[in-house]
């Protein structure tokens, strides 16, 4: 499979894997359940003829095709659906789909079932017609409802990761910054060119939808790099990484080249339908932040430090400049790029609004 493919969807392969094994440990978990009750002396059932292992290879053989066929509709389809269409179009459509792929779970792990159970090739026309009563069946709907209440909780674990950003969600539960704490990170602060005149020229209403889809089309480009996004404050974006990330591959200055990319690409479609294309103009920086819990009622993780001003007045430059892109030497020297990736220049040593002593800025 080729590298590129490999790279840009690995997130996505991630989550489906998750979800295989986590759906895979709730179909095992459900056979424990039933089979340890019907052991249970009181219910005085008799299972001397009960093949256990065919029944948990076919339990094995639900949660892996579920979790594979299910997971891959939750990550590529579903989960897309929620980000970019209303939420009841998007909620009626999956719940069709849904209906579609437990079908299709159920007539696999039935053929299987069954073609051992009753000792019949899967080739034979009366298996494939026990299969399916036995699908259509009254017993299969609590299947129907328990696998749906599966995907809805996936669902809205996804939805709130959405909500907090890749990772921070993870660090709520675990209450890592519930007591402030020290971290070294990279900050991008990546600002639309010219807001203020296309603002004026769209008018409020079209020019909202066109900030959502600009925010839409460059998140991809954000999360393929390893990036955070810590704020949307108005037209801006404040993308964040732990600076081991950031520099990795050259994560922070990739992705500003990412998104300039994935807006080129679109650039027909936004002459068309707004009259002008999107350009981002970006600061860079990196330091140590205070990083905790902030909030009671709208919780969320908030960084704070010089780092975040400096960030911000880097990027305030790049019109004076007459650059895309800015970051300071401090950066720079800790990315060691390769020669062949990118070719800093410097651009001067740059007294910063607030600043006393000058800083060195170079761009790409």
């Amino acid at each position: 499979m080729d590298s590129k493919f490999l790279s840009k969807y690995r997130s996505s392969f991630k989550k489906v894997f998750w979800i295989t094994i986590g759906w895979t440990f709730i179909s095992l978990a459900t056979f424990l359940g039933g089979y340890t009750t019907i052991r249970d002396p009181k219910f005085q059932c008799d299972i001397s003829g009960l093949d256990v292992m065919l029944f948990l290879n076919s339990t094995l053989i639900v949660g892996l095709s579920a979790g594979i066929i299910g997971g891959s509709f939750v990550v590529f389809v579903w989960e897309k659906w929620l980000r970019t269409k209303s939420y009841g179009w998007a909620l009626n459509s999956i719940f069709l789909s849904y209906v579609f792929v437990f079908l299709l779970v159920s007539f696999i792990s039935g053929l299987f079932f069954n073609s051992d159970l009753l000792g019949k090739s899967i080739t034979d026309p009366t298996l494939w017609q026990y299969v399916l009563a036995d699908i259509i069946s009254f017993e299969n709907l609590g299947n129907f409802l328990f696998w749906l209440i599966v995907l809805v909780g996936t669902l809205v674990v996804l939805l709130v990761n959405d909500k907090y950003g890749p990772g921070v969600f993870t660090s709520f539960l675990l209450g890592k910054y519930f007591h402030p704490k020290r971290e070294e990170r990279i900050f991008m602060f990546l600002d639309l060119r010219s807001s203020t005149s296309i603002a004026e020229k769209l008018g409020e209403a079209l020019y909202f939808n066109f900030i959502r889809e600009v925010f839409q089309h460059v998140t991809p480009s954000i999360l393929h790099c390893k990036g955070e996004i810590y704020q949307y404050v108005g037209d801006e974006i404040v993308i964040s990484w732990k600076t081991n990330k950031g520099i990795e591959n050259a994560n922070c200055i990739r992705c500003f080249f990412h998104i300039q990319n994935a807006l080129h690409k679109r650039s027909s479609y936004y002459r068309k339908q707004y009259g002008t294309i999107p350009e981002f103009k970006a600061g860079l920086h990196y330091g140590d932040v205070m990083a905790g819990e902030i909030g009671v009622v709208k919780r969320e993780i908030a960084f704070s430090g010089d780092v975040l001003n400096t960030s911000s007045r880097i990027q305030s430059k790049c019109n004076e400049l007459g650059v895309d892109i800015l970051m300071s030497k401090f950066l720079l020297d800790r990315l060691n790029l390769k020669s062949n990736t990118f070719t800093p220049r410097i651009v001067g040593d740059i007294v910063l609004r607030g600043k006393e002593q000058s800083l060195s800025l170079y761009t790409l």
